[in-house]
């Protein structure tokens, strides 16, 4: 496998960019390396966020355990189910996670049940939880797409426009790749390479730009909850629009439907409509308070 990554156009070249480091002699994969650094960058957000509204770090601690371990849960049966073509003929490769995999969606919606079960068995507020917890989510999903870098995977279309990321074929899934890919294949030396749009950069600045979004709406959140919906309105509009020039979408089965980018819209209109609603009657009952 050829291991250069290129970005013609902003004239950088990267020459030998592996998918595992070796260390003691243990083959560790950069993806796994990514989404861990992600994960560790999130929960030191969630408590700095606890801190600065006076809550108890160590909950979001025992809480970051035990979304972690779900949301990856979460995130696996959610890709799993919407590509099981891929793996219902080898059944023990959905536990082989280390090459990619996982379906943020799915991390997200676990990630909500078990805030929701946690908050109940210590007497808390989901709705405080969620808040203080999603501007360390979306800061870990900004630093965790940076694994699919590594494993040339979640990418666009083809560009030829400024960030345009080229990989040779060789590197990428067979059924990563389009016609259109194809067509513009680009031979050097005997090896192929295809130019791509690099959504998961995309992701990552959108996710690094909602998380200033969360960081400036908190100071002015009319009501518990509220910070969270708009990271899911947040999250939801970038991502609609990023997932509708992916290559490696995730289908509802039986139809043409990319299920991210259905739920990615549904949650964005459904968390608008809510934040709109709520901040409406607390205007009215402060108004007729006063």
């Amino acid at each position: 496998m050829h291991k250069t990554i290129d970005f013609p156009n902003l004239g950088i070249h990267l020459e030998n960019v592996g998918k595992t480091a070796t260390i003691f002699q243990f083959d560790i994969a950069f993806y796994g390396m990514v989404i861990g650094l992600g994960i560790l960058a999130g929960i030191f957000m969630a408590m700095h966020q606890a801190k600065r509204t006076k809550q108890n770090p160590e909950d979001y601690i025992d809480l970051a355990i035990f979304g972690v371990i779900f949301g990856i849960i979460g995130a696996r049966i959610y890709y799993v189910a919407f590509s099981w073509d891929m793996y219902k003929d080898n059944l023990s490769s959905i536990f082989q996670i280390r090459q990619g995999g996982l379906a943020i969606y799915g991390g997200v919606i676990a990630a909500v049940i078990t805030v929701f079960a946690f908050a109940g068995k210590r007497k808390l507020i989901p709705g405080v939880l969620l808040d203080t917890a999603c501007p360390g989510l979306v800061l870990g999903q900004a630093i965790g797409r940076w694994g699919n870098f590594f494993n040339r995977e979640a990418f666009g279309e083809y560009t030829d426009g400024l960030f345009a990321m080229k990989l040779p074929v060789d590197a990428v899934r067979s059924s990563d790749i389009t016609q259109l890919m194809y067509d513009h294949m680009e031979m050097a030396d005997g090896v192929g390479y295809i130019q791509v749009h690099p959504t998961f950069l995309y992701e990552s600045v959108w996710c690094l730009f909602v998380l200033l979004v969360l960081l400036l709406y908190s100071k002015k959140q009319m009501f518990q909850g509220e910070v969270f919906l708009v990271y899911l309105a947040g999250y939801g509009f970038g991502r609609f629009w990023i997932e509708g020039i992916r290559t490696d979408q995730l289908l509802i089965p039986g139809t043409g439907w990319a299920v991210s980018r259905a739920l990615a819209a549904l949650l964005t209109v459904c968390s608008v409509i809510m934040i709109l609603t709520v901040r409406k009657k607390k205007s009215s009952k402060n108004k007729l308070g006063k």
